[in-house]
């Protein structure tokens, strides 16, 4: 999941290079629109539906990790 996380976080936000410490605060593309884009892809990605208090809630690569962690134990899906 992590990976793959990354990988959407690197080709969405045109980044060269990026890690764990990723977050709306050290990457300049994550605005508003950016938020929005990541939603779509990773509910994409993962075959999850977020809700919008969610999405607001998303300011890092930790926070992602951890609501998807969330969302797959909950569906009983493999993320």
């Amino acid at each position: 999941m992590e990976d793959k996380v990354l990988s959407i976080l690197k080709e969405l936000f045109e980044l060269d290079t990026v890690d764990e410490t990723c977050s709306q605060k050290t990457c300049g593309k994550w605005d508003s629109m950016g938020q929005l884009n990541l939603a779509v892809e990773l509910e994409e990605a993962f075959d999850v539906e977020l809700e919008p208090e969610e999405i607001g809630e998303m300011r890092s690569f930790g926070d992602i990790i951890e609501l998807l962690t969330k969302k797959c134990r909950n569906s009983a899906k493999y993320c």
